[in-house]
C-alpha cells in the first residue's frame, strides 16, 4: 500500500503538458471555476449538472456567453448566437438544410471538409471547388473559382489532422460558411463575410458536448422546404438555444473560457500569444535535422495543430522519440491515426511554457542520436 501511494503522489507531481487535438486542454480557470459549479452552481446549493435550464441562475449563463461571443468576436447586429449539441459533425447536415436553395462549394481541405461536402450533397448541387487531396491535404488551393450563383461557399479554416489553416477569409463573392471547430476565438475574424460560423466546442472554448453556431438571420429567408424541428436554426434562436435542455455543464464552462479570454486581450491579444507559441515550434521543426513539418509552404500551416513527422533518415526512431517525449510528460502527440507522425495542438489555454518545454524534449533527443 506504501509504495502504491507512493507511486500515486509521484504520478500527480509530474508535470504533464497536454497536446491533445480534441476534446483537449482548457485554462485553469475554466477548470476550477466548473469543478465548483459542478458542486455548488451561483449559491444555489444544486450542482450546474442538476439544475433547471430554465431557472435564473442558468439563463443568466446561457445570455452571458451568448453576449461574451458577440463581444469578442465583435459579431454585428443581425445576426443569433446559438448554444446547440451534436458537435461539427451535425452541422454538416443543418447548414445546407437551412441555407442552401439549389447550389453550394466547397473547398476541400481534409477529412471534415470531406465530410461535409458529403451531408451537403443531399441537398443540392454541391461544387467542389479545388481540393488539396492529391498532396495528402498537406496545402492550401489557392487558385480556384467560386459559382457566384452558390448559395454559400464552405470552408474548414482549420484542419487539425493535417495541419493547414485557413488564416483570412477568401475573397469571394458569395457569402462564406465557415467550420472552426479548432480555430475559433484564436485570431480576429469579420464575421460580417459569413452567412454561419459553427465550432465544436471541445478544441477551443469548453469541453465535448456544446456546439457554437453564429448565424445571419437573414440567411434563413432563402430556404422555402421544409425542415424539421430539431434541426431548423430558426427553432432554437425562437427559443434562446432552450428548445431543448441544453448541455448546461459544458455551456457553463464555455463562459468560464470566454471570461478568461477577455481578460487575456480578447481574440486580437491572444492572436499575438498563439503566433508567438507556434512559430517557436515551427522554428525547431526548421531547424532540427530529425523532424519534418507536413505542411512545406509557411503560409499555409496552422497555428492550432502543429504536424510533423521524423526526416526520411530518421524514420526508424519515431517510436523511440515517442516514447521519450511521452516520459517527459509531453502527452497527446501521437499524429491521427490515418496519417500517423506527430502532432502538438497548440489552442488558446495551451502555455508557452509547455511549447517551450516540448522543444527542449526535441533538442535533447537530437543530441543523444
Amino acid at each position: 500500500m506504501g509504495s502504491k501511494g507512493s507511486f500515486n503522489r509521484n504520478y500527480l507531481r509530474m508535470k504533464k503538458h497536454n497536446f491533445y487535438a480534441g476534446p483537449s486542454i482548457l485554462p485553469e480557470f475554466t477548470k476550477k471555476m466548473t469543478a465548483e459549479a459542478a458542486l455548488n452552481f451561483a449559491e444555489t446549493g444544486l450542482s450546474v449538472m442538476e439544475v433547471s435550464h430554465r431557472s435564473k441562475e442558468f439563463v443568466a449563463v446561457m445570455e452571458e456567453a451568448q453576449n461574451l461571443v458577440r463581444e469578442l468576436l465583435h459579431v454585428p447586429e443581425g445576426y443569433s448566437v446559438l448554444f446547440l449539441q451534436g458537435g461539427a459533425s451535425l452541422q454538416f447536415l443543418m447548414v445546407p438544410y437551412n441555407l442552401m436553395n439549389k447550389k453550394s462549394a466547397y473547398l476541400n481541405t481534409g477529412s471534415w471538409s470531406s465530410k461535409a461536402i458529403k451531408e451537403a450533397k443531399f441537398f443540392g448541387d454541391v461544387v467542389e471547388v479545388a481540393s488539396s487531396k492529391d498532396a495528402n491535404f498537406n496545402y492550401l488551393p489557392k487558385d480556384y473559382t467560386v459559382p457566384e450563383d452558390a448559395d454559400y461557399f464552405h470552408i474548414t479554416t482549420n484542419n487539425t489532422i493535417y495541419g493547414t489553416e485557413i488564416l483570412k477569409e477568401p475573397d469571394v463573392n458569395v457569402p462564406l460558411a465557415g467550420d472552426m471547430s479548432s480555430d475559433i476565438f484564436s485570431r480576429p475574424i469579420d464575421v460580417a463575410k459569413y452567412d454561419v460560423i459553427y465550432a465544436g466546442a471541445q478544441k477551443n472554448l469548453g469541453p465535448s458536448g456544446a456546439t457554437l453556431v453564429i448565424v445571419k438571420d437573414e440567411a434563413l429567408q432563402r430556404v422555402d422546404r421544409p425542415i424539421p424541428t430539431m434541426l431548423n436554426y430558426k427553432t432554437h434562436i425562437d427559443k434562446g438555444s432552450m428548445f431543448n435542455t441544453p448541455a448546461t455543464l459544458p455551456v457553463f464552462a464555455c463562459l468560464q473560457t470566454l471570461q478568461w479570454l477577455k481578460e487575456k486581450g480578447g481574440v486580437e491579444g491572444m492572436e499575438k500569444i498563439n503566433i508567438e507559441k507556434a512559430g517557436l515550434l515551427y522554428d525547431e521543426l526548421d531547424r532540427n535535422k530529425l523532424f519534418v513539418p507536413t505542411v512545406p509552404n509557411p503560409e499555409d500551416r496552422s497555428r492550432m495543430n502543429v504536424t510533423f513527422v521524423m526526416a526520411p533518415d530518421y524514420t526508424e526512431l519515431e517510436k523511440d522519440f515517442l516514447d521519450f517525449a511521452t516520459q517527459k510528460g509531453m502527452v497527446g502527440i501521437k499524429g491521427h491515426r490515418s496519417v500517423g507522425g506527430f502532432r502538438a495542438s497548440l489552442y488558446n489555454a495551451m502555455p508557452y511554457e509547455s511549447v517551450k518545454a516540448l522543444v527542449e524534449v526535441m533538442q535533447d533527443f537530437e543530441k543523444n542520436k
